[in-house]
């Protein structure tokens, strides 16, 4: 994953239309297709992840079904410099709440580096691919939860991709407004003291490899552990069948 300019191509440095895209989001990017309309009906509590051969680790695709689909739940970034603590949307963005969690379970997050940091025109650091490479993901891929109002301020999580209905693992964490199409899903935010943890990390700065002037992390930025708050995505255990005995 990485950020490019849609229109920009790459080639104007702080292009502020630049959206965030994901260059491990799949071979020929046809997951898409094979994935329902995402402003479709569908039941909210179900979701559908898409296996392909991108998967950096070996993990287990999320649950499927009673997905959480209201409320908030909350997870830990632990980095050098403190704690990213992100309350997760679970009303806007479920199934990719759900992902992040299983993910973050199954330590996939781990010991992993942010890959992209830029600083001009879009302020978003990029993390999310344990290659640290930007072209790594999960081995699956899931539709877009948008909202055409969407903003990216200060503190947005939101999820990198390589076009429509092409999300992973990667992620980016806002550390200044940032102006985007509302085309990346967002599905948390981090409170007034990460935040500052955030800015404290991306002042280091980057080394500037990349052509629209972003680059890698340096010294590199490395999520020592994700964790959970209380909550797990299991999905609830069906109610037992009463025996023919009536035990």
């Amino acid at each position: 994953m990485v950020l490019v300019a849609a229109v920009c191509a790459f080639v104007l440095v702080g292009c502020v239309s630049a959206p965030p895209t994901n260059r491990g989001g799949g071979s020929n990017g046809s997951a898409g297709a094979s994935q329902s309309d995402p402003g479709s009906e569908r039941n909210p509590s179900e979701c559908e992840y898409v296996e392909d051969d991108n998967a950096a680790k070996d993990v287990d695709l999320p649950p499927m079904t009673n997905v959480i689909h209201t409320g908030t739940a909350e997870a830990t970034l632990e980095t050098e410099e403190g704690s990213l603590v992100i309350t997760l949307d679970r009303a806007s963005a479920p199934c990719t709440v759900n992902s992040f969690l299983s993910l973050a379970e199954q330590e996939f997050f781990d010991d992993t580096e942010c890959h992209r940091l830029s600083d001009e025109g879009i302020f978003i650091l990029q993390c999310g691919d344990p290659t640290g490479t930007g072209t790594g993901g999960p081995g699956y891929q899931f539709a877009d939860e948008l909202n055409e109002e969407t903003a990216y301020p200060a503190g947005t999580v939101a999820m990198a991709n390589a076009g429509e209905n092409t999300n992973g693992s990667q992620f980016f964490l806002v550390f200044q407004d940032t102006p985007l199409s509302p085309d990346y899903t967002v599905f948390g935010h981090l409170d007034e003291d990460s935040l500052g943890v955030l800015l404290a990390l991306v002042q280091r700065g980057h080394d500037a490899s990349y052509d629209d002037g972003s680059g890698r992390p340096t010294p590199p930025i490395v999520i020592e552990k994700a964790s959970l708050t209380g909550e797990s995505t299991k999905a609830p255990s069906a109610s037992p069948t009463p025996s023919s005995s009536g035990r």
